[in-house]
């Protein structure tokens, strides 16, 4: 693990983001001005089984999880080749003691559920995580201040995280809980995401009143292009579900009933 001493490490310097914000406005104004129903869709893919457990984030973040529900969380994930294990940051050695030796990755969550934390505490939390053997962070922005129109406050909270992951090389996924935001907002966040330097722009915590939708998930797609992921979560239950958020631009998918889901997908290809 990095000697890297923990107070540095909301001292790097930033980095130039290239964000500008009259560009970012006029891109807002032509993916919603007509409404998210008129966004297009992209065509349907058809994914083997085995990349298809590629796509998932195998998660259990509710706060009574028990040591032996993560073990077995980490079990399943193994046996399924999903992508990750999502777990709160508590977990993260646990989970990383368990799947150092496989190619399940450890991912954790910072300024969850509701991204209120400041800059620094979610920096410093993505060190220590990072340092504990997390290789992938699904950090929440600051929804007040998006919804404040402060917008270099939310994407300087975003490069903290990215900058705090670097030593690590840790994926960054940015929660930008659509069920609060308008369609605008949710543009202007996913930009932002992708200015600041993350990795994957993400839908929902999973805590809040509503999660992943195939619109939602449009939308983010045409908002970031081809070369960003796109995590969706909250709220899917279902092999149907998951492809038609990744048929529509999703390339992530994190759910709990993720071995159900998996199972499904085998049936619907045998």
């Amino acid at each position: 693990m990095s000697t890297q001493n923990d107070n540095e490490v909301y001292k790097q310097p930033r980095k130039e983001s290239g964000h500008d914000l009259k560009t970012a406005a006029s891109e807002v104004r032509s993916y919603v001005e007509n409404g998210a129903e008129r966004v297009g869709l992209t065509n349907s893919v058809c994914i083997p089984d085995f990349e298809f457990s590629k796509y998932i984030d195998h998660t259990l973040l509710k706060p009574e999880a028990s040591r032996e529900e993560i073990i077995r969380l980490c079990n399943e994930a193994k046996a399924h080749r999903f992508a990750s294990v999502c777990i709160n940051p508590h977990f993260v050695p646990l989970c990383y003691s368990l799947l150092r030796a496989t190619e399940v990755k450890v991912c954790t969550v910072i300024g969850f559920p509701l991204g209120m934390t400041t800059t620094k505490a979610k920096a410093y939390e993505t060190h220590i995580v990072c340092n504990d053997g997390a290789a992938e962070i699904d950090m929440v922005i600051n929804i007040g201040e998006l919804k404040s129109k402060n917008y270099d406050i939310v994407e300087r909270d975003i490069e903290s995280v990215v900058e705090a992951a670097l030593f690590k090389k840790a994926t960054v996924k940015v929660i930008i809980e659509t069920a609060l935001l308008t369609d605008e907002e949710k543009v202007i966040a996913s930009v932002l995401a992708k200015n600041a330097g993350a990795d994957f722009v993400k839908t929902s915590t999973g805590f809040s009143k509503g999660g992943a939708t195939v619109e939602d998930v449009a939308l983010m797609r045409r908002a970031v292009g081809q070369e960003m992921g796109i995590k969706a979560a909250g709220g899917i239950r279902d092999y149907a579900t998951a492809m038609k958020l990744i048929q529509h631009g999703a390339t992530r998918i994190g759910a709990s009933a993720s071995v159900k889901i998996f199972k499904e997908s085998i049936c619907q290809e045998s």
